[in-house]
């Protein structure tokens, strides 16, 4: 069991920090609005603190999961930040989706202080979170990795090194691609097997059990007959990621027209106020 540190405390870093608790793990966590550091104490004990500098204090690995590039360098630079108090030796995990650049800035700036850096984007949502079955995806040097793995594993059924730092969040750019792809065509299934006048439910249990399924059909399948969007991943983070990987595939050349076609449908689905509906709401634009 190690010291350890949690910087934001989310719908997706709450429950990942308590399974780190539950372990055995001696946590200590902060969090921007400082009354959910509080509360999460109360509830899974540890401390908290009132700076990323002063949560880091003594731990041997320090995790984060906050919102975007920018939220991650908030924690992590400057006189408060989390690099100017954690000790020599000690890793940092980042479990932002955030580019590969800014994982890359923070590895330089962590080696710099004699710090290890992994850059370890998260799959699985917020059931995944609570649950403890995240996969996650992580980029770094090796040696860095072992000293981390057993800790991650807290809350993940999952996990495995994908090559240098920048990895893991290459990798969570592919998985969010294949997302959004086939939710379009989930989409696109149900709203066709309306129109035609079938039973969807009973359509979606049939060609689950073969080719065409996947977790989104089983998990989702339902819920989008119904109408029913509110849980899961919102569609404002999705924007986010697949801006990230179409910013991406500008530097590095890949062509990815489906993503970007479906980034604009989702556009759509916010202008129609479903800003916070989970990503399964690409059938409401279908439907309006």
């Amino acid at each position: 069991m190690a010291k350890v540190a949690f910087l934001g405390l989310g719908v997706m870093g709450g429950p990942m920090a308590g399974h780190l608790a539950k372990k055995g793990h001696d946590v200590t966590v902060y969090n921007r609005t400082g009354a959910k550091a509080e509360a999460w104490v109360s509830a899974n004990g540890g401390a908290h603190a009132a700076t990323p500098r002063e949560a880091v204090k003594g731990a041997t690995i320090v995790f984060a999961c906050v919102g975007n590039d920018d939220d991650l360098r908030s924690v992590v630079l400057g006189d408060d930040g989390a690099l100017a108090g954690m000790e020599n030796g000690a890793v940092f995990v980042d479990h932002t989706t955030a580019s590969a650049e800014v994982a890359r800035e923070l590895a330089a700036a962590a080696k710099d202080k004699g710090l290890g850096f992994i850059d370890a984007p998260v799959s699985g949502g917020q059931a995944g979170a609570e649950n403890g079955v995240l996969t996650v995806m992580c980029g770094g040097e090796a040696e860095t990795y072992a000293k981390v793995e057993d800790a991650i594993k807290s809350y993940a059924r999952a996990c495995r090194l994908m090559g240098p730092v920048g990895a893991g969040q290459l990798t969570k750019m592919v998985n969010q691609i294949c997302i959004a792809g086939l939710v379009q065509g989930l989409s696109e299934g149900v709203h066709f097997a309306k129109r035609a006048g079938l039973d969807v439910e009973a359509v979606l249990d049939v060609i689950s059990k073969g080719a065409a399924g996947s977790w989104q059909m089983e998990n989702r399948g339902k819920t989008m007959n119904e109408g029913k969007f509110d849980f899961g991943f919102a569609v404002d983070w999705m924007r986010k990621d697949l801006g990230i990987l179409l910013d991406e595939a500008r530097r590095n050349g890949a062509k990815l027209p489906v993503s970007a076609l479906v980034d604009q449908f989702y556009a759509e689905v916010q202008a129609m106020g479903g800003n916070r509906w989970d990503t399964s709401s690409l059938v409401a634009r279908l439907e309006r």
